[in-house]
């Protein structure tokens, strides 16, 4: 598991090292694991020499594929996504440049042998309980060069952030860099009753690292069409400031509103309904924040007495024709989050109901959607705007199908 792993990111490297080309793109998700992954890399390739150009995407969609893969000669990584869709960056990449998978989300193996698929999924580790997508690239910065071991820290917020425990305590690949970051002396964990918490240290005292990663998730999330995701690196690579304090306060006062606004209408109208699954669909009400926020109002509300704890509940926004860095892109599509109520949890750990990584994609596809990065508790994926109600019930006739 762990030592393949390895084995392929030493491989990767050394390409990489061959590579004649001394620039590198990253593309990195906008959560606060996706912020931390984009920082680890950035740091990383910079002290390696390389010149760096990063961009932050709520999605690795088909259509800005299409445009990150018309050049030959490059190397380009993704970052907290992509693993699943490696076969059709494969497609796209025909052998013309290196592309780099440092995911930890539900994955397929590339077809092409110039992308190199470094998602620990493949590798028998789980993305939704041993590994982050940060701790996945601090393992890859740690294989480009030994130094790097002092990211772990990073690593360590973004594994916090992602909100994936056993029994209240980080585990896997994700405890060891944690246990390196303590070694370090920039971390601190302190057990609970029902776990452990964990605190970054830094000049003005000790800082949760969960209060951390939502600091970063509102900057990417809610701030991405406002430069948050940029503040979000910065606050990983150099700590917060009275700057990003300042826009984290804007932001979660737009954040606040919306979500208040939208949990009223809920009250009011309720949820729609079928046999196994709610929904509602927001539209563009949560402009001008990025369509993460529709995960995150599902989140916030997954366990409220608004939701029924016995169905899945699934959220759609509409994905602004437009992405930071790209200019104007003719989407046509609504992006859709599901979550669970912490009883189905339960029943899904215990392979009693279908987990959303599988539920999801599968109806998804049938309708000719994306599907990318999608775990068993947490997913998400798009679909052409008017097939939302379709969707719906492609997953009910699959449950219903369902041994």
């Amino acid at each position: 598991m762990r030592e393949e792993l390895l084995t392929a990111m030493e491989k990767a490297v050394q390409e990489v090292r061959q590579w004649p080309q001394k620039e590198v793109q990253i593309f990195h998700h906008n959560d606060s694991d996706g912020l931390t992954s984009g920082a680890i890399l950035t740091k990383a390739f910079t002290r390696a020499g390389f010149k760096v150009q990063r961009s932050c995407l709520e999605k690795p969609y088909p259509k800005l594929l299409n445009k990150i893969y018309d050049q030959t000669g490059g190397l380009i990584i993704f970052a907290d996504f992509a693993g699943r869709i490696a076969p059709l960056l494969s497609e796209l990449n025909q052998g013309r440049n290196l592309t780099l998978i440092l995911d930890h989300h539900v994955a397929e193996a590339a077809t092409d042998p110039m992308v190199h698929n470094l998602d620990p999924d493949l590798f028998g580790l789980k993305g939704d309980r041993d590994i982050s997508g940060s701790t996945t690239c601090y393992l890859f910065a740690k294989t480009l060069d030994a130094s790097n071991v002092d990211l772990a820290p990073i690593a360590a917020i973004g594994a916090v952030g992602d909100e994936f425990f056993v029994d209240g305590c980080l585990a896997g690949e994700n405890r060891d860099a944690a246990a390196e970051a303590v070694k370090q002396g920039q971390l601190e964990i302190h057990k609970h009753e029902d776990g452990e918490r964990y605190y970054i240290i830094t000049p003005g005292g000790p800082v949760a690292c969960d209060e951390l990663g939502a600091y970063l998730d509102t900057l990417g999330a809610a701030g991405y069409y406002q430069n948050g995701p940029d503040m979000g690196i910065k606050v990983c690579l150099e700590g917060t400031s009275a700057e990003s304090d300042r826009m984290l306060k804007q932001l979660q006062a737009i954040q606040n509103k919306a979500f208040e606004r939208e949990i009223s209408k809920i009250q009011s109208a309720g949820l729609k309904k079928t046999a196994t699954i709610q929904w509602f669909h927001v539209k563009n009400r949560f402009a001008p924040m990025g369509v993460k926020m529709i995960g995150v109002f599902c989140d916030a509300i997954k366990n409220s007495a608004d939701v029924d704890p016995h169905r899945y509940l699934a959220g759609f926004q509409l994905i602004p024709n437009k992405i930071p860095g790209f200019g104007p892109i003719e989407f046509n599509e609504v992006k859709i989050s599901m979550r669970v109520s912490s009883q189905i949890e339960v029943e899904i750990r215990a392979n009693k109901k279908m987990g959303l990584d599988v539920l999801l994609p599968e109806a998804t596809n049938k309708l000719g959607g994306f599907s990318d990065a999608c775990h068993t508790l947490t997913a998400a994926t798009t679909v052409a705007i008017g097939k939302e109600e379709a969707l719906i019930q492609e997953m009910e006739q699959i449950l219903e199908a369902a041994p």
